[in-house]
């Protein structure tokens, strides 16, 4: 709190609600001694210093701590229209590896912080931050969602399979939710192989339970797979990315491939896809996209631009170079 100077002619009245101002937000006195300190009311005491805040006598000020960066926050919000930016303070000399975990551990605490008990969460199965996230979290008091659902196929080769279970079982386990798998791979063969996949009755319970979902939490991904979806059987081959590249793709949410404004790359490399459909996945109400790092600059930014996520969850120098570019659109 601060006080300013009032400088209307002299009113007893004004004189007063200062003086009580002054006792209470600088001298820390209870309202109740105050009252028998002036001998007026509680009643009136309490009175006055609303109006002592109404009138500009009192006037409240935040004052920002340490590591946290609310305006930063809020230039990336108003750039790209979205609900909310979390900004994690990470050392300029960090490596990749220790920029992802802390961006997991700034998205632990978001989740901690924010669910209600009552979320059906959808989860991609691959992202190497969301891992670390995971990993960081502490089991909730109370239960934090009634489901976690995988938002694309978790099967993948053996020796990085435990990644995708272990994001959803632990995931599950620390919100005290139920999980639920996606039986299949995330990219297979054809389109003739994925529409009989998702015609087997576990694929339609799952595909129910997309369309349920109140709450999404994704990696964002460059059209370069990282070291353990390359090795899961999973990711798209160089020489299928090579026209994706040509096409000015730039990165993908759940296997979705979109370009630098945030377009859908539709065609023979989206059909093969078994994911959550897109239309189901914009109808999420929030949508939280975690990712950061200088390699991931252009894939968020058109992740941002196309509207993929409602909330981002970044770096302290990922969040500088999305405002300053956002701005700059």
């Amino acid at each position: 709190m601060s006080m300013i100077r009032y400088t209307r002619p002299y009113d007893a009245q004004v004189r007063l609600m200062t003086k009580i101002a002054r006792m209470y937000h600088e001298r820390g006195i209870r309202q109740a001694d105050i009252a028998s300190a002036l001998s007026i009311s509680q009643a009136k005491v309490s009175r006055l210093l609303k109006r002592a805040e109404s009138v500009g006598i009192v006037r409240t000020t935040v004052t920002v701590a340490p590591g946290v960066y609310s305006e930063l926050e809020e230039q990336v919000e108003a750039a790209y229209g979205i609900a909310e930016a979390v900004v994690v303070d990470v050392g300029p000399d960090a490596d990749e590896a220790e920029t992802i975990a802390s961006i997991g551990a700034g998205a632990a605490a978001y989740l901690e912080a924010t669910l209600g008990g009552s979320d059906r969460i959808g989860v991609s199965s691959w992202s190497q931050t969301i891992l670390a996230m995971v990993d960081r979290m502490r089991p909730l008091t109370v239960r934090g969602a009634t489901e976690v659902v995988q938002l694309l196929g978790g099967v993948g080769a053996p020796e990085s399979q435990s990644h995708s279970n272990r994001i959803l079982t632990e995931l599950a386990r620390m919100l005290g939710a139920e999980p639920i798998y996606v039986q299949a791979p995330g990219v297979v063969a054809g389109r003739e192989i994925r529409d009989s996949l998702l015609r087997d009755p576990s694929m339609h319970e799952v595909t129910r339970h997309w369309r349920e979902l109140t709450m999404a939490i994704m990696g964002i991904g460059n059209i370069e797979p990282s070291n353990v979806l390359a090795t899961s059987g999973n990711a798209f081959s160089s020489a299928e990315r090579r026209p994706l590249l040509d096409a000015g793709a730039v990165g993908d949410i759940c296997h979705r491939i979109y370009c630098a404004d945030g377009t859908l790359v539709r065609g023979a490399i989206d059909d093969r896809i078994i994911a959550i459909p897109v239309d189901d996945l914009m109808r999420i109400p929030r949508r939280v996209g975690i990712a950061g790092g200088s390699r991931k600059y252009d894939a968020i930014h058109g992740a941002l631009r196309g509207g993929w996520v409602t909330t981002l969850i970044t770096d302290l120098r990922t969040a500088e170079h999305l405002a300053h570019r956002g701005a700059a659109d």
